[in-house]
């Protein structure tokens, strides 16, 4: 089984031709309400990559949680550990101009609301054999208590290093899998423009010292993992990508899904990054999130 400890938004996303300068007002062409937030994204994907799923945080009293958690409802994500709370529902203000160019406001609302007390009541309902899942989206606090009582339990703990802050960069040295892109990457320790030789030298020396697994997501290059000191590296499909917005998180939630269901480290890569590719290929408000039997048809 997998908890998701993480954020859950409602995105409210608006078009223009062109996006406003300071102080201006544009005519928009379109607006369309979707459901996100990296922690709910990635339990759907999880879900739907057919594995079982607990999702953990919080919404407000308000109009928003409820389309908010209607997906996961849907798909079957266990929402006992969502809490109400008196802030309002996470949200990410978008404007998109004509050029593809975007403008976006988040603003973490009942995400910022969520507790040690919360990480304490969804890790205790988990076991040795479970895997525990978190991001940046909700207080480094939050998320070090929930790391500190899965790791005591004897859960796996997997780490995506998004939305990478100075608290992720200090956070990713509990997990037992980190999940980063290549700029996260870089970022996290602290050297830029790598080479791919370099990229690969500088991730076996972070493990030997960590021994942490460490996987790397690399767009259109697919994504390169050290576990258990071997490289490992997968490449997703040959696409012309429609809209990446998501593919992250999908790739998330499938690697975390194929490894409770007992895939070795190299097939659970390979199907992620299937997953990741597939998710690129559709535009839309709602996450375009692919079933476990799509990816299948592309392993």
């Amino acid at each position: 089984m997998i908890t998701v400890f993480g954020s859950i938004n409602m995105d409210l996303i608006a078009t223009t031709t062109r996006l406003p300068k300071p102080g201006e007002t544009v005519a928009g062409q379109s607006f369309t309400t979707a459901a996100g937030g990296k922690g709910a994204n990635q339990a759907l994907a999880a879900r739907r990559a057919g594995s079982t799923v607990r999702m953990a945080g919080a919404v407000g009293a308000d109009g928003f949680a409820e389309p908010a958690l209607a997906l996961l409802k849907d798909a079957g994500v266990l929402l006992d550990t969502v809490r109400p709370v008196s802030e309002p529902t996470g949200t990410a203000i978008i404007l998109v101009g004509g050029d593809g160019e975007n403008m976006i406001a988040v603003v973490p609302g009942a995400n910022g609301a969520v507790s040690a007390k919360d990480a304490e009541k969804s890790i205790g309902l988990m076991s040795g054999r479970d895997i525990l899942m978190m991001q940046m989206e909700v207080p480094a606090d939050a998320i070090e208590t929930a790391y500190r009582l899965a790791k005591a339990q004897g859960a796996t703990t997997i780490f995506n290093t998004a939305p990478l802050t100075d608290d992720a960069i200090r956070l990713a040295g509990l997990a037992d899998i980190v999940v980063s892109n290549e700029t996260e990457f870089e970022l996290l320790i602290g050297r830029s423009g790598l080479s791919a030789d370099e990229r690969v030298s500088a991730m076996r020396q972070m493990a030997e010292r960590s021994e942490q697994t460490l996987v790397v997501t690399l767009g259109a290059d697919g994504v390169v993992a050290i576990h258990q000191g071997e490289i490992l590296q997968a490449s997703g499909l040959k696409i012309t990508p429609v809209d990446t917005v998501g593919a992250g998180d999908t790739f998330c939630g499938y690697l975390a899904a194929s490894l409770d269901q007992g895939l070795d480290f190299a097939s659970a890569l390979r199907r992620a990054a299937v997953a990741g590719s597939l998710a690129c290929l559709k535009a839309g408000a709602q996450p375009s999130i692919p079933s476990s039997d799509d990816v299948a048809e592309h392993i």
